[in-house]
Parts: structure tokens; sequence; C-alpha cells
């Protein structure tokens, strides 16, 4: 923290590679953050596009279920993405994956 802004506002010095993040915070908008030293990511390894948004890369296909509806059976892949932990993989369409990511599926 290099100013305060006000009684509940801060201004943050932050590096030259954040240089598209605001440095004004305001109080209600910062958490209590418990920290996990192997969640940590180097930031060389994220690229971060204009508008701080960046792409997630699949790495694995953990699992597979398909879910029976009234006329149609739909399929889910578990995607273990390459950022994230175990503990963070998410659901995905199966047919959209493959479409997308084939060499995952061979």
């Amino acid at each position: 923290m290099t100013e305060r802004i006000g009684q509940v506002a801060y201004k943050l010095d932050l590096p030259p590679e954040m240089s598209l993040v605001p440095p004004v915070f305001h109080m209600s908008m910062l958490k209590k953050v418990v920290g996990d030293p192997s969640a940590i990511v180097p930031v060389e390894t994220i690229k971060i596009s204009e508008e701080l948004s960046y792409e997630e890369i699949p790495v694995a296909i953990l699992d597979r279920h398909v879910q029976k509806l009234r006329n149609k059976e739909v399929a889910s892949v578990k995607v273990l993405w390459r950022n994230q932990q175990v503990k963070e993989t998410t659901w995905e369409a199966e047919n959209e994956m493959k479409k997308k990511y084939p060499h995952l599926f061979e």
C-alpha cells in the first residue's frame, strides 16, 4: 500500500506487469485469504489479454458421465485445467470438448 485515499480506499504500488489493473481498491472489495503455497502460479506462465482475462487450457480428462434424459443422453467429461488444482476441475459437455480439444480423447 502506498497511499490512503479517504477512510476506506487505498492506492497500491503495483509492478509494471500489472499495469492494466486499477491501482485503487475500496476496503469492501478485500477478503481475508488463507494462503496455500501449492496454489501459487508464477505470473510469467499466464498470458493475460488486454481485457484482463486469460484462456484456460485443458490438460486431461479425469472422468466421464452420461446423464439420461427423457429422450436423449448427455455425455459430460470432468476436465483438469492447466493452472488449476484437481479440486477445481469442471464438468464440460463431451461433444464441445471433442470439437475444441480432440487430442484429449486419443
